[in-house]
């Protein structure tokens, strides 16, 4: 069996369907994990679920026969999207959870994200899954345990939770809703409806094929559909999932993308009302505009990883009640359970729009004006991705520059006024590329930093390569 080691990555299993998730692989990861997820010696009942792809019934079979020669009572709960298998976990107590999905990944990209009990499994213990893999490392089933597969629809008790948490009746917000055609538009729809929304939709509907656009709001060309009918129907804001919903894109009336930091400002003024000083999350990526909001309203702004297992994990040891990424995960633990789901975001963001006439734009607009780029992704193999942000960040602390580096190197550089002037670079843990992001007060010493650091990754990558 063929135990490709790149696509055993921080947060997941990833890969390429056809070419690297085999069934031989899917069906060993099944037993593996099985084994691995015991509870006391015994086998453990995982809840499976998967999204809508094309490879994705095919890889549940196999992962399937792989549970079943680990003795696992499986809670199969069907096709949706991931907060579906988030949320199954935790309403139904299993020990665990699968859900075989490619998420934002192109369409013929597929794979596996995990849980232990209700904590992500990830890093060092997917490390241990490959390795476990690789040397055919199985044991016998426990005494006693009966594999069987137990089909259930958990969608009606998420609507029910959905409800419990909102009510628009009598709202009449105007708002569009793009799924991508990926597996969270049927319930996110439902969910709305349920709440007394009235969504007007396009590519809600599943479809492995992703014909429409790609299912990843972070990328504006994605977006151009759904900015072109939030403009048509005078919507007030237009939300967007991503391949699993688990992550959330926005763009506001005038077709202006919000960025998950911006969308975290809105969720943390709201929150910080409820539960003064709380504490905030955000990743290395987002604006320091957050932060400074965060505690201009009287919170605790808390810097840390990129990645939603990381975070999760940080929420859990904080106590954090709201984290997010620029990615668009948004977590909550307010209200919820502390787990990313872009329909629960969805009815969030929804929920200040009702309670405030004004327009996002106008809600944000006391946000100081800062200059940033995108997310820049640079090309870097995996074998030096890591070895080069490493370089990088010597030489600015050589230089005596202040570096964050608890993931990558984020680069304070000195100012002149109060505005921030920052760099990231950070090695991505779920493919070969360097992901880079700048921020400054003025247009010309963004170029200047963004043209600085370039160069100095440029230069060490080479050297790394060579």
């Amino acid at each position: 069996m063929t135990v490709p080691a790149n696509i055993f990555r921080e947060y997941d299993i990833r890969g390429v369907a056809d070419r690297d998730l085999s069934d031989e692989l899917a069906e060993g990861i099944g037993r593996g994990l099985g084994e691995m997820l015991r509870v006391d010696g015994k086998a453990p009942r995982l809840a499976v679920g998967r999204d809508c792809r094309l490879s994705s019934d095919r890889l549940h079979a196999a992962l399937l026969r792989g549970l079943a020669k680990a003795g696992v009572h499986v809670v199969d709960i069907g096709v949706g999207p991931t907060p579906m298998l988030y949320f199954a976990v935790h309403h139904l107590h299993t020990d665990g959870g699968i859900m075989i999905t490619g998420s934002h990944n192109p369409g013929d990209e597929n794979g596996f994200k995990m849980m232990r009990g209700k904590a992500s499994f990830y890093g060092a213990e997917i490390q241990k899954l490959r390795e476990r893999l690789v040397a055919a490392d199985y044991a016998a089933p426990p005494a006693g345990a009966v594999a069987k597969v137990e089909p259930f629809d958990v969608q009606d008790a998420y609507v029910a939770a959905m409800k419990e948490r909102f009510d628009f009746t009598g709202s009449n917000l105007v708002f569009t809703i793009d799924a991508g055609n990926g597996s969270g538009g049927p319930l996110g729809v439902r969910a709305m409806e349920a709440v007394g929304l009235k969504p007007d939709t396009i590519f809600c509907e599943m479809d492995g094929h992703f014909p429409n656009h790609h299912p990843d709001p972070t990328v504006e060309k994605n977006l151009a559909q759904l900015v072109a009918r939030v403009k048509e129907t005078g919507a007030r804001v237009g939300l967007a999932y991503d391949g699993d919903a688990d992550r959330i894109g926005a763009v506001d009336a005038e077709g202006n993308v919000i960025w998950g930091d911006k969308l975290l400002i809105l969720f943390a003024r709201g929150l910080l009302k409820e539960h003064p000083g709380a504490t905030v999350i955000g990743e290395v990526k987002c604006s320091q505009t957050l932060y400074d909001d965060i505690a201009k309203h009287g919170g605790k702004p808390l810097v840390w990883k990129t990645g939603h297992s990381l975070i999760k994990t940080k929420m859990k040891e904080t106590g954090a009640l709201l984290a997010g990424e620029m990615s668009g995960h948004i977590f909550f633990a307010d209200r919820y359970f502390g787990f990313d789901d872009a329909i629960y975001g969805g009815l969030r963001l929804l929920e200040i729009l009702a309670k405030d006439p004004r327009s996002l734009k106008e809600m944000l607009a006391d946000v100081p004006k800062t200059f940033s780029t995108p997310e820049l992704r640079v090309d870097c193999p995996d074998a030096i991705k890591f070895a080069v942000v490493a370089a990088v960040t010597r030489r600015y602390k050589e230089k005596g520059n202040p570096v964050l580096d608890i993931d990558g190197a984020r680069i304070s550089f000195p100012t002149t006024g109060t505005a921030p002037k920052w760099g990231l670079v950070r090695a991505s843990n779920t493919g070969p590329i360097l992901v880079m992001r700048f921020e400054a007060g003025t247009e010309a010493e963004l170029a200047e930093i963004r043209a600085e650091v370039e160069a100095v990754v440029t230069e060490e990558r080479a050297r790394a390569a060579s």
